[in-house]
């Protein structure tokens, strides 16, 4: 499975990223995937290798690109309870200064320089993402529809807000098809379902699920949120989505 570190250009300087691909010679569907708080690791990395091996063209850029190359901190290989917090905790900084007109602005060159590849098919793009990235990826379909044909998230959280940019008011700017899946607990079922109504109101195809009996980050195998079963409805649910908008529309 070819993998590349790369570099993006973009309006603040050069953002470091993971590609995957598969190794025949063909182009393939492109798909931008955004990481969860922790950032790129081997984690997302096999996330991305995982999804090259079903056809697909992985971009996974490093969100904290202005504070240095992927990882910007020291991470522990697992990421427990106990530590979380902590690690959280340095992360914030970063996550704060990357505002929302800096994430469009990256979104962007993400876009430009993944649909540049040679390897890439001239069609729109699948963006998908994990914890703060399903935000990011619902900001980069809206920004972005006639580049997105898909887009997904997963234990997201923050997508249904009193401000007046918050992502469930994005929607009527999306073309793409969604899939979003949900912990149990990460967002409040009178949140789901004005998201759920303003989605229906779109005339989006989408999916909203929750996955019974998960708490934020079920997908991660380095963390303690990981849950093997939940993790699989995900890629059933995620793939098909892709295969609907990349390979067979």
């Amino acid at each position: 499975m070819p993998t590349r570190t790369l570099r993006i250009p973009t309006p603040d300087g050069q953002a470091d990223a993971f590609a995957a691909f598969p190794d025949h010679g063909e182009r393939h569907p492109g798909v931008l995937l955004y990481t969860d708080v922790f950032g790129v690791r081997p984690e997302l990395e096999e996330r991305a290798r995982e999804l090259a091996r079903h056809g697909y063209y992985v971009l996974v850029p490093n969100l904290y690109y202005r504070h240095g190359p992927a990882p910007v901190m020291e991470l522990p290989a697992h990421i427990g309870h106990e530590i979380r917090p902590a690690v959280v905790a340095q992360l914030m900084p970063l996550v704060e200064a990357h505002t929302t007109e800096r994430a469009l602005r990256d979104a962007d060159a993400y876009l430009a320089f993944l649909t540049s590849r040679p390897e890439v098919s001239a069609r729109p793009v699948g963006v998908i993402g994990y914890c703060m990235g399903g935000v990011l990826a619902l900001r980069t379909a809206a920004a972005r529809p006639d580049q997105v044909a898909a887009v997904a998230g997963f234990h997201c959280g923050n997508l249904v807000t009193a401000a007046p940019d918050s992502p469930h008011r994005l929607v009527p700017k999306i073309a793409a098809q969604v899939h979003l899946g949900h912990a149990e607990h990460d967002m409040t079922s009178e949140a789901i379902s004005e998201l759920d109504q303003t989605l229906d109101a779109a005339g989006l195809g989408y999916t909203s699920e929750i996955h019974p009996g998960t708490v934020h980050g079920f997908t991660m195998s380095d963390t303690d949120a990981f849950n093997p079963s939940a993790l699989q409805r995900h890629w059933d649910g995620l793939l098909a989505l892709l295969d609907r908008t990349l390979v067979s529309s």
